[in-house]
């Protein structure tokens, strides 16, 4: 069983993230890329990846990822970041300290001993080749599919928040998994396979929702880290390619609002004029001018005079609505939720 203590400042400083960590993703890609088991939704992505992914990035990476067992934590560097280079230079640079003392945790297969060996020296070469593997990884089996996967992580997030405002912290804490318990300033969750305890002592706890995290909620090893807790989102269906992900959506959009209207709504997402609008159409001003005024009055684009023109933004709504996702009530920003603290009396 794990439990995690809070304190009252951990409350302060808990956080629900809103969307994919591009770390979490590889690494848990890559034990379900290992594995047999798992429910249905993910078997045409691991059967895609199994023929399409490269020897040279998922050798080094199923190396260092065991699908059962230990997964060294410098893989997982905590950034805010979403440019991928950014954070696989965060990877990179982790001190060589953290190398050793990671793998040496690690059991790697006969084959690969040599490799981890060289990487825990920290050799230059082998530094490379664990970040082009990443990049190549990243490439093939994660970003093509990152529309769809991210839809399917916000959907969650905003669940969540739902669930927030209508069972407080304690109904978050426990919705991340079945089995878990929050009571006196502790969560249990007791499927983990080790008897541990992780204290937060005013550190906050991120939680990460995953879309490739299924079986139960995971963790870095070293307590003295910035604590983070993966959890499973609650619904993961198959993963679309993004172009098809994009079209099937722009399709069902058309056919629920119309065809020129779905357009409309899509230009909408960077900002754009009535005359651009009339211009990329191919409409004259007046319909350009109807469809931003039915838009607005159903919440989806806000419009705003600047100079002698009108720009016509997309709200969350909108974005929700060509995301293929679940918007929410009330939400209307889309960013790291902190977690209000319980209060006297207000605990489960």
């Amino acid at each position: 069983m794990l439990r995690i203590h809070f304190t009252a400042d951990d409350y302060a400083r808990t956080t629900l993230a809103p969307g994919p960590d591009p770390m979490w993703e590889m690494l848990l890609s890559l034990h379900m890329l290992q594995v047999e088991d798992g429910p249905l939704e993910y078997s045409g992505w691991r059967q895609r990846m199994r023929r399409q992914l490269p020897r040279e990035a998922v050798g080094p990476l199923a190396a260092l990822a065991p699908p059962v067992g230990y997964s060294p934590d410098f893989l997982t560097p905590q950034t805010r970041a979403g440019e991928l280079d950014h954070v696989v230079d965060r990877l990179l640079a982790v001190p060589r300290g953290r190398l050793r003392t990671d793998l040496s945790m690690l059991t790697p297969r006969p084959s690969a001993v040599t490799w981890v060996r060289q990487l825990s020296e920290g050799r230059p070469e082998s530094l490379h080749r664990l970040g082009h593997a990443i990049r190549v990884y990243h490439k093939s089996a994660l970003a093509p599919y990152w529309p769809s996967l991210k839809g399917a992580v916000r959907s969650d997030h905003r669940q969540r928040l739902d669930q927030l405002t209508s069972g407080g912290i304690a109904a978050v804490l426990e919705g991340i998994y079945p089995q878990a318990k929050f009571k006196d300033s502790v969560l249990e969750i007791p499927t983990f396979s080790t008897d541990s305890d992780l204290r937060l002592n005013g550190r906050g706890l991120r939680l990460q929702p995953s879309y490739f995290c299924w079986q139960q909620p995971t963790k870095l090893a070293d307590p003295e880290l910035p604590p983070v807790l993966v959890f499973p989102i609650k619904t993961a269906g198959g993963l679309l390619h993004g172009d098809k992900a994009g079209d099937h959506t722009q399709e069902r959009l058309a056919a629920l609002v119309g065809k020129t209207r779905a357009t409309v709504l899509g230009l909408t997402v960077d900002g754009t004029t009535t005359t651009q609008l009339a211009a990329a159409c191919d409409i004259t001003l007046a319909t350009a001018s109807h469809q931003t005024a039915v838009l607005r009055e159903a919440g989806l684009i806000e419009s705003h005079r600047r100079g002698k023109s009108v720009i016509h933004l997309a709200t969350r709504l909108g974005h929700a609505l060509l995301e293929g996702t679940y918007p929410g009530p009330g939400d209307t920003e889309l960013h790291e939720s902190r977690l209000p603290h319980p209060g006297p009396g207000h605990g489960p």
